[in-house]
């Protein structure tokens, strides 16, 4: 039997500050230890969003506290661990920066290896943390800056099937609650307010037209807009019932979009073992209950992590460099952050991919 892992890992891509201590046993079994996440929403909800700077500042502000934090409740010292593992990218470029330089200091004053992890990877290797899934499976990533199909081959083998070609569905919910005044994070604001409403509201489906997998979200934004603006001028005003109308509609054709991507991806791939999905869009009651059902219909188990490891998390990073550290993945010093990453490096771009190159 091979020999078991501990594994630090950090995280720091967006605006979650996180640190946590996963063992991999010989089999190949996972045990979370501990999974610290600090989060910044206090430091972001006047702004609507997100601010790189602010979150950067406090990223460099608390790692520290999170590893020691860790390690307490782990019961482990740092130099119990057999590596070091760390968002590398892609993500907001002062953040996974502060991660990478923290994660670099350790391993220097302690000697321990290091492991770079692409942040999506560790949301694609989710399931095999949390359900011990087996090779080949298809994911759903559907988080607040992502959206894509991927056929999960091993910890390293990942084939992007089709994404999104503008919105992620996090960025359209939180741009759903700017544009309704609720509260960030746009998720759970969107999904309590659609729970007090009717799906009375006329919204599209956006390319369920086209065949294939890819999926458009910013002109369901806009018609979302055109139906605020539409009651704001028939009451004067956005009424509450309303508002939950709007959500609830918005709601349902979002999940309507990603079910139906859903079953043509399952489809087109009869050979894999689990439908899994992660992000934290999947957090999502309305969405996991869809996907839930059509994967049953597929006949094919569903894997959704709990809750708190469908956001930004440790564990996850954790894991991913376990899976790579045991394949004989091992980084130096010379790490760097990277704001743009993708897992298929032979997929074409995704529009809007900039100069750097395509972001995932």
């Amino acid at each position: 039997m091979a020999q078991g892992l501990t594994i630090l890992g950090l995280e720091s891509s967006c605006d979650d500050t996180a640190a946590a201590v996963v063992r991999r046993d010989g089999a190949g079994d996972a045990e979370i230890l501990s999974n610290v996440v600090i989060r910044q929403d206090d430091l972001h909800s006047a702004f609507g969003g997100v601010v790189p700077e602010i979150a950067a500042r406090a990223h460099a502000e608390k790692i520290d506290l999170a590893v020691e934090q860790a390690l307490a409740e782990a019961g482990v010292t740092l130099t119990a661990c057999d590596a070091i593992a760390v968002t590398a990218g892609p993500g907001l470029i002062g953040g996974v920066l502060a991660g990478v330089m923290c994660a670099k200091g350790l391993s220097a004053a302690t000697g321990l290896p290091l492991v770079g992890v692409n942040h999506l990877a560790g949301h694609a290797l989710t399931p095999r943390l949390t359900d011990g899934a087996t090779f080949p499976y298809l994911m759903l990533l559907v988080s607040g800056g992502h959206c894509q199909f991927l056929r999960v081959d091993g910890p390293d083998a990942f084939t992007r099937l089709g994404g999104t070609i503008d919105d992620a569905p996090g960025e359209a919910f939180d741009k759903t609650a700017r544009l309704l005044g609720l509260p960030q994070p746009g998720g759970p604001s969107v999904e309590a307010a659609a729970a007090q409403g009717k799906t009375s509201v006329p919204l599209p489906r956006p390319l369920l037209d086209r065949p294939g997998l890819d999926m458009s979200f910013s002109g369901l934004k806009t018609a979302l807009l055109r139906a605020r603006d539409a009651v704001v001028a028939e009451h004067g005003g956005l009424p509450r019932d309303r508002r939950a109308d709007i959500c609830a509609s918005f709601q349902a054709a979002m999940t309507e979009v990603l079910a139906e991507k859903s079953r043509r991806a399952l489809h087109a791939h009869p050979d894999v073992t689990a439908f899994a999905v992660a992000g934290g869009v999947a957090a999502n009651r309305s969405l996991r209950a869809a996907l839930t059902e059509l994967a049953g219909g597929a006949n094919l188990p569903f894997l959704a992590p709990p809750l708190a490891l469908c956001t930004d998390n440790a564990a996850m990073i954790a894991w991913a460099g376990a899976e790579l550290f045991a394949g004989g993945r091992r980084d130096n010093l010379t790490l760097a952050a990277r704001p743009r990453w993708p897992l298929d490096g032979d997929a074409a771009p995704m529009l809007g991919s900039g100069k750097r190159g395509a972001k995932a």
